[in-house]
């Protein structure tokens, strides 16, 4: 129980001051590329005045210090700001016709979009995880029991082909082949959990070479440590020793491949993917904050992602020393 304690307590301080200083980094990132979000809120015909005078009652042309100072203080309350470009009603709030079209105190919270968002990511996510998984352990677990045979060639030669693929160019081409061709399951835009297949299926197959490499190594290097043969000397049954022993001490290398593509997952290639597939999540949120410098959306989104990406590495570090209590962290 202290050991927990202590653990997650020290861990929860490293992640914090992680998070502080990727939040830092996003925000001073934002104001200091070329391109003024006033003008996409306003549209391109309003005035510079009028464009100035938006800008600085939004508190965009204070310095950047106390622009976040002032943003942290809201995260803190909990409050993550509002889009600079969403309404509350789903639409844009610029238009091409001036200041006018603008109305700054109906503009959405961001914290809305995110969590009307995020179910459709956990759903892709989830899915994506499920399908790599039952592709790759049995594989993997397969390829390490027999090291250096057909199994582990045929492994090999399976994550090779995955890991060649491209993710967009394979989307596009079960898009074409699977839905638009085929008519077998529906690929732009979500009406149900169906359409969350076809694109759960490119994230399985971009996750399942890392996956499969990963469990054969351990599987095998744990084959040949001197236990098992000590094992199996004293009485233990080979199936027993692989389920008892093998798979549980290769479990803690897996554990932390698991981990790290579950962030990478939610990170990174979750976005392309929900944007190849227009699919209606926290990636296609993202991706279409940057186009329009939607700030607020922007910066909570990647604190989120990085408090997420901390949480996971604590869990998965935990889960390992509790198997192995040998390891510290």
């Amino acid at each position: 129980m202290l050991f927990a304690v202590d653990f997650f307590l020290r861990r929860l301080v490293q992640g914090l001051v992680i998070v502080v200083l990727v939040a830092m980094l996003i925000f001073t990132l934002l104001r200091v590329v070329p391109g003024d979000p006033v003008r996409i809120m306003l549209g391109p015909m309003v005035t510079a005045e009028m464009a100035e005078e938006t800008a600085q009652k939004m508190g965009l042309r204070d310095p950047v210090p106390v622009q976040f100072i002032r943003y942290a203080a809201q995260v803190i309350s909990g409050d993550f700001g509002h889009s600079f470009v969403r309404s509350a009603q789903g639409g844009s709030t610029g238009g091409s016709r001036g200041g006018d079209t603008f109305d700054a105190s109906n503009r959405a919270p961001v914290m809305g979009l995110i969590l009307t968002a995020l179910p459709y990511s956990l759903l892709l996510a989830g899915l994506a995880l499920g399908i790599s998984l039952v592709i790759s352990l049995p594989i993997g677990i397969v390829a390490g029991l027999f090291s250096g045979r057909w199994p582990d060639r045929l492994a090999l030669y399976l994550s090779s082909l995955f890991v060649s693929l491209p993710n967009i160019w394979l989307a596009l081409v079960l898009i074409f082949l699977v839905s638009v061709k085929g008519g077998l399951l529906p690929a732009i835009g979500y009406q149900n959990w169906t359409y969350a297949i076809l694109p759960a299926l490119v994230l399985a197959i971009e996750l399942s070479p890392v996956f499969i490499r990963s469990a054969s190594v351990a599987v095998s290097s744990n084959m040949m440590e001197s236990y098992v043969p000590s094992g199996i000397i004293r009485g233990l049954s080979r199936p027993r020793m692989i389920v008892a022993h093998v798979l549980r001490n290769s479990m803690i290398p897996l554990l932390n491949v698991v981990g790290i593509q579950a962030i990478g997952l939610l990170l990174g290639s979750l976005f392309v993917i929900e944007y190849a597939f227009n699919y209606p999540g926290v990636g296609l949120l993202m991706i279409n904050a940057v186009f329009q410098r939607d700030f607020p959306v922007i910066q909570a989104i990647a604190i989120l992602a990085c408090t997420v990406l901390v949480l996971v590495n604590i869990l998965v570090d935990f889960a390992a020393t509790t198997i192995d209590r040998r390891l510290q962290y």
